[in-house]
């Protein structure tokens, strides 16, 4: 049979017409290269270059504990209270005069352990790199965050670049762990005590986004530290946060949506190999009337 007759057929036809010729001719049948099973399609997770792959369902890491389960309902129903309660003083419980009169607020404080519970801390580690990164309740009951940076690549074949540290605020759960936002749209500007050793931080603020793909959407500015003793009182105003994804600025710049923040964090990596230290006394925010700029970036105007 000629090619020109085989393109000719119909698809059924076709596809018959290849297994008899294979058949004749004594071929191994047709099988797919690289098969994809259900399990590997569902899974989201990160895993690292070379790390061998966890083969097991979500269900199966779950540890069911019946006192657990009593202590997490006697947690939410207060939580629920809490909240039914609130709605009859004002928001967040404050009074309505003390809210809207409100010029300064304290967000994060540290002055016990449990204040550290709030934080978690990250670095390169995770991908294979060398950096190391603790936390720790201050001799003065402040937040000290040190540990030491490198630079260098993990082994792997893959990864190119390395070297970065980051303390970051938990998300706000109420209660049966619905998500809880920070509403700061009565302020223009953060408000930071910090003191450090003068390396040059990132500051990132994530919202609450309306689109799954942009979950990765972030906002930064810099945090750039004196060094030395003494301490430094940092007001950053909201609208030179400039928004940026997975480490890229984005084209399409806009304003931050105060009503919605989830989460603030502290990265480092400025890709100088050593130790470093910062130690955060609070972090507040508070109303600049003097501040009247809205957004520092300029922003593409769409076509109506």
């Amino acid at each position: 049979m000629s090619p020109t007759k085989i393109t000719r057929l119909p698809s059924a036809r076709l596809l018959s017409s290849i297994v008899q010729q294979q058949q004749l001719f004594l071929l191994p049948p047709i099988t797919p290269v690289m098969t994809v099973s259900k399990r590997s399609m569902l899974q989201g997770e990160y895993r690292r270059p070379g790390q061998p792959k966890e083969n097991k369902f979500p269900w199966e890491k779950i540890k069911f504990d019946f006192a657990k389960g009593l202590e997490g309902i006697k947690k939410h129903f207060t939580l629920l209270k809490t909240e039914c309660f609130e709605r009859f003083v004002g928001p967040e419980g404050r009074p309505l005069n003390v809210h809207i009169l409100e010029q300064n607020r304290v967000i994060w404080e540290f002055r016990g352990p449990e204040s550290l519970e709030q934080w978690t801390v990250s670095s390169d580690r995770e991908i294979g790199g060398q950096s190391e990164v603790y936390l720790k309740l201050g001799k003065n009951n402040t937040c000290f965050l040190y540990g030491t940076l490198s630079s260098t690549p993990p082994r792997d074949g893959e990864t190119r670049y390395s070297g970065y540290c980051t303390m970051r605020s938990k998300q706000l759960l109420a209660s049966f762990d619905r998500k809880k936002h920070h509403d700061w749209t009565s302020f223009n500007c953060l408000h930071l005590r910090v003191r450090g050793d003068g390396r040059p931080w990132m500051i990132n603020i994530a919202g609450e986004n309306y689109f799954s793909y942009r979950k990765d959407d972030i906002y930064n500015y810099f945090l750039h530290t004196r060094g030395g003793p003494y301490w430094q009182d940092v007001k950053i105003p909201f609208s030179k946060f400039f928004l940026t994804n997975r480490g890229r600025i984005l084209d399409d710049q806009y304003y931050l949506w105060l009503d919605k923040i989830n989460t603030i964090g502290f990265t480092l990596g400025d890709k100088t190999d050593g130790p470093f230290q910062l130690e955060i006394d609070f972090i507040g925010v508070c109303k600049d009337h003097a501040h009247t700029e809205e957004f520092a970036y300029e922003m593409n105007k769409k076509n109506p």
